[in-house]
């Protein structure tokens, strides 16, 4: 290889890792936005000072709020990934599998309340957020439906337990009982592990 594509070569991977640090930086600022102050009110000009770039640079790397939504959430979710539901399939008695459950989110809905809140509150106003809430949504639903096998459940009762187990699973149950009434999170896991056994 002569010097000329040597030279050439190293500007080349200079460049891409340039780019890749200002995408990372971009994508920071716009993931520490929404934490702050929320998706509605994340302005791009507010993205571009935040990352210490011109707004042209955030339009380059990110052309629309999808983009931007898409980007943020991969990274957040790489630093905050929510719990494994494999793990809880495992344990064969469904009130422990529960149990399991409600103790792993309940500790997830701590460490990312600030955001989560940000995200279900503004949720309505951006619609790639509004998407991801509805996606987010039908994988809670199928988690309850994962979670209620086992109990030998048929029809108006199997759909009491589901309903039950679909509740308290929701980040807004969770605030409630902790936030609003004060319990530990393992208090609110035992009480919602009663509710489903009850119903």
């Amino acid at each position: 290889m002569s010097t000329e594509t040597q030279k050439r070569t190293y500007r080349k991977r200079a460049r891409a890792q340039a780019e890749e640090e200002t995408r990372l930086r971009i994508t920071e600022a716009i993931m520490n936005l929404h934490e702050e102050v929320g998706p509605a009110l994340t302005t791009v000009s507010g993205i571009a000072d935040k990352a210490g770039v011109q707004r042209a640079t955030v339009y380059r790397y990110f052309p629309d709020v999808e983009a931007q939504v898409a980007a943020c959430s991969a990274h957040w979710l790489s630093l905050n990934p929510p719990p494994d539901p494999a793990r809880w399939m495992e344990i064969a008695d469904p009130d422990e599998r529960l149990r399991a459950a409600l103790t792993d989110l309940y500790g997830w809905y701590e460490r990312t309340e600030s955001t989560v809140t940000k995200l279900y509150r503004d949720a309505p106003l951006v619609p790639p957020i509004q998407a991801r809430m509805e996606e987010r949504g039908a994988a809670m639903q199928y988690m309850a439906e994962q979670l209620v096998a086992g109990r030998g459940l048929r029809g108006a009762h199997r759909d009491r337990v589901l309903a039950a187990i679909g509740h308290a699973l929701a980040f807004g149950t969770w605030l409630s009982l902790v936030r609003e009434q004060g319990l530990a999170n393992d208090q609110a896991a035992e009480l919602m592990v009663a509710m489903a056994a009850a119903a």
